[in-house]
């Protein structure tokens, strides 16, 4: 089982440490394209601050967020689980997780990202600042997830009867999507069925929690759905895929 996470903006840097070392994150075949883009944003950041902060889609408020990117190839850094501080990684709570759930954690879970393509929870990285729909330039004159795609599938495991629980954000679910595994997304939606967001990350990470958390790790779509609802969490519908080789979803409803 994959359990798939978006990352988060919020992050917490680092205080002290060695830098980010690449050919050290889980998969190590995709070392050369994140030196490709860790270089390209390195590039940005250095460069003229107003271009930096359109390309980055950051306000000149958030200006300081350049200044973190700039020093990413020196920055101190510390594991992937530490740095992402969002409100799905609140509700995921790594720290509360009992020893043989964090484990499967550690193995299962990977974290999307618009910079390293993906990475473990035990990776060790430093706070940046790069959103799949960011640009760069020096990269891509795509999109990084159109860029990412051929890159991540050739690296990323995906096997016929295995099970991913994809609780990514769509952006992020563009960049890589298993097509031999079977797949299911958790979307959160009001009473009527009306998809909301701020709410979406907070049923994402408690799902991954309770999926990690489970005595048995689901293997079927049925079963995800079955965590899903649990603990009074609301109704719970499961849909086929609209195709073939498509995914799964688990629509959980708002509690109003």
């Amino acid at each position: 089982m994959l359990v798939l996470l978006p990352p988060s903006e919020g992050k917490r840097a680092a205080e002290a440490g060695a830098p980010v070392d690449l050919d050290a994150l889980t998969f190590p075949a995709l070392a050369p394209a994140r030196t490709k883009a860790l270089a390209a944003l390195l590039k940005l950041a250095r460069g003229q601050r107003k271009r930096a902060i359109a390309m980055l889609g950051i306000t000149a408020a958030q200006a300081g967020e350049v200044d973190r990117d700039a020093v990413l190839d020196t920055a101190p850094a510390a594991p992937a689980g530490e740095v992402y501080t969002g409100v799905l990684f609140q509700h995921l709570d790594l720290a509360t997780l009992p020893a043989d759930a964090l484990e499967r954690a550690r193995e299962q879970v990977l974290v999307a990202s618009a910079l390293w393509g993906v990475v473990a929870l035990d990776d060790r990285i430093p706070a940046y600042r790069l959103s799949m729909g960011a640009r760069l330039p020096a990269l891509t004159r795509g999109g990084l997830a159109a860029w990412w795609r051929p890159r991540l599938t050739a690296a990323l495991p995906d096997e016929p009867g295995s099970l991913a629980v994809d609780l990514r954000s769509g952006s992020y679910a563009a960049a890589w999507r298993p097509s031999a595994a079977t797949t299911v997304e958790v979307k959160a939606c009001t009473a009527d069925g009306r998809p909301i967001s701020h709410m979406a990350k907070a049923v994402r990470g408690t799902v991954a929690r309770r999926v990690l958390e489970a005595g048995r790790p689901p293997a079927t779509p049925a079963e995800v759905a079955d965590l899903a609802g649990g603990d009074g969490a609301g109704r719970v519908e499961l849909h086929e895929p609209a195709r073939p080789s498509g995914a799964w979803t688990v629509l959980v409803f708002a509690v109003e």
